[in-house]
């Protein structure tokens, strides 16, 4: 069994082993690929196949290599359903949720945004057990917290349906006076030009958790790079950490770090 057998399955953990190669090397071959995940020449061809529809590499003949054409944004507007954002990539994102439990667990006082991805660090973050407030406008994150016995602040509002987050100028008013250590954001797309989100409702409260946050961690799956979406939640140097699940392309990783932004990539243990 080769090094990287662990990564045959799901499909989404290697191509992001695909990724890294590509990025590191320039180019990949498609025989290699199918030698050292061991999966069929097809399997890699299809993975190489969703990953140049994504604009994340240019398909050749035989394999695959960087986009010689500079970078290809996806516009993204239409909010998939919440149940269906948590059941996709939902490795990657509980890989990125125990990162950020990790980094932030020693904070005392908690913001946690709406979305899949919060609602599995906050999760991950109340098994680390210690003594915290959280503060949220999800019912889902206070529900869940709440049932692992962690203290949880929510905002005057109204409920904005199926995402199930409080939103509204109450909402706004409610969290714009106070202070968090630490802010954990979700977000629909990441490009060069700034981190993205869907509901423009839940990006007037993703604004105020960064203005009065002191460390501000953005957590985005690998599948949001270079996507577009209905409103830009803010510029990137205004991020003091990314967590992903595979490094970011080259360019957009240039534009991270010459923003000042830290990039924690999880990985399986």
């Amino acid at each position: 069994m080769n090094m990287d057998t662990k990564l045959r399955t799901p499909a989404r953990t290697r191509m992001n082993a695909i990724l890294k190669r590509l990025y590191d090397g320039g180019s990949v071959v498609v025989a290699d690929l199918a030698r050292d995940f061991d999966v069929s020449d097809m399997t890699v061809r299809r993975d190489l196949a969703e990953l140049e529809r994504e604009g994340l590499l240019e398909r050749v003949h035989g394999g695959a290599r960087r986009r010689a054409s500079g970078p290809l944004k996806v516009i993204d507007n239409i909010e998939p359903d919440f149940d269906l954002r948590a059941a996709q990539n939902a490795l990657a994102k509980r890989l990125i949720a125990a990162e950020a439990a990790e980094f932030i667990q020693d904070f005392r006082s908690v913001a946690i945004d709406v979305g899949s991805t919060c609602l599995f660090a906050a999760e991950a973050l109340a098994r680390r057990g210690g003594n915290r407030h959280v503060f949220t406008n999800s019912l889902r994150v206070a529900t869940s917290l709440g049932a692992l016995g962690t203290e949880v602040y929510l905002p005057e509002g109204r409920t904005r349906p199926n995402e199930l987050s409080i939103t509204g100028p109450s909402a706004i008013e409610s969290f714009s006076k106070l202070h968090f250590e630490v802010a954990v954001i979700g977000i629909s797309g990441l490009s060069d030009e700034g981190f993205y989100d869907y509901s423009i409702e839940d990006s007037e409260l993703k604004k105020i958790y960064l203005e009065r946050s002191d460390q501000r961690i953005f957590l985005c799956d690998s599948t949001k790079f270079r996507r577009l979406s209905t409103i830009r939640v803010a510029a990137l140097s205004e991020a003091s950490v990314l967590i992903t699940d595979a490094p970011p392309p080259s360019d957009l990783a240039s534009a991270l770090a010459g923003a000042g932004v830290e990039i924690r990539v999880a990985e399986e243990t």
